[in-house]
């Protein structure tokens, strides 16, 4: 959500979230119905748990790169997770404020790709002859914002995306967004009442319309039963590919995330528990299938 604080990381969320959420509907339609049934007073209310962004692991890019902005910004890297079938690694980080959301990185493993869907990503990202991070002055926090949707390399062919998207909907999912937010996510245990609950939230989500992803279930859940986690689908999007073709993508979607009390801090009032007495950090398995909120097999529900 826009924060009314003022801090640098402040200004780089409300930089990330504000082209964002016009392109995302289904924000203004969750915030808004939230607010009519009295859940929120107004959307800076919604407590944001994470936001994450996807990356590809080639030369001058990837995780090394893009943390770096953040890593400068007070930011910690914490856990390491990979994804074998999706050919995915990841870190999170965790940000110098609680009221901050955490962050979320992941990266393809290009190497692992076919050698035709690696010389389809060569072809673009080559261009990038050096760490583009490196070239901005991090404390300069309009040159930051927008360098998250500044082109990196040039727009894509159809055909070359179409490719990419028969052998990893990831890359083809970079390969146009680039830097663009993939998604933010509302923390639904700092909600009201029964709509604390991942699953009655759920059920309120989709009473408004919106679509979740079902893979893995629509709840995702983490082995010690301590981190929920559904999503939305994203909806498909317009987009203008190189020589002016156009065609429909996925574009970007919501997450909702509960996190359940550690086990020695599940008698403390719900208004008492600070962040560390909840269950931290992510999942492999929950992320896995979150990641598909912007695949086939689920924006054809949309």
């Amino acid at each position: 959500m826009i924060n009314t604080a003022s801090s640098p990381i402040d200004k780089i969320m409300d930089a990330l979230f504000i082209p964002y959420k016009k392109r995302v509907g289904d924000v203004d339609k969750i915030v808004s119905a939230m607010v009519q049934n009295h859940l929120i007073e107004n959307e800076h209310e919604i407590v944001n748990d994470h936001i994450a962004f996807r990356t590809l692991g080639v030369p001058h890019l990837g995780i090394a790169s893009f943390e770096k902005i953040f890593l400068h910004h007070g930011y910690k890297r914490m856990e390491a997770y990979h994804f074998p079938e999706k050919k995915l690694d990841a870190h999170w980080y965790a940000p110098p404020q609680e009221r901050l959301p955490r962050i979320f990185i992941s990266e393809l493993r290009v190497q692992d790709l076919s050698p035709g869907a690696q010389e389809i990503i060569s072809k673009y990202t080559s261009e990038v002859a050096a760490d583009p991070v490196d070239q901005l002055d991090l404390n300069n926090l309009n040159e930051v914002g927008d360098f998250f949707y500044r082109p990196l390399w040039a727009l894509p062919t159809l055909s070359d995306y179409n490719m990419l998207l028969e052998e990893s909907e990831y890359a083809a999912w970079v390969i146009y967004n680039r830097y663009y937010l993939n998604h933010y996510t509302i923390s639904v245990h700092e909600l009201p009442g029964e709509h604390a609950s991942l699953e009655n939230f759920n059920t309120f989500l989709e009473s408004i319309g919106i679509v979740l992803n079902s893979a893995g279930g629509k709840v995702k859940m983490s082995d010690d039963g301590l981190l929920k986690q559904s999503s939305s689908v994203a909806h498909m999007v317009e987009a203008e590919f190189a020589n002016g073709a156009k065609t429909m993508i996925a574009g970007s979607y919501v997450e909702f995330a509960e996190r359940l009390p550690l086990p020695e801090f599940q008698n403390i009032p719900k208004k008492q528990l600070s962040r560390e007495q909840r269950r931290e950090g992510f999942e492999a398995a929950n992320a896995d299938k979150i990641f598909e909120s912007t695949y086939t097999g689920q924006t054809l529900k949309n």
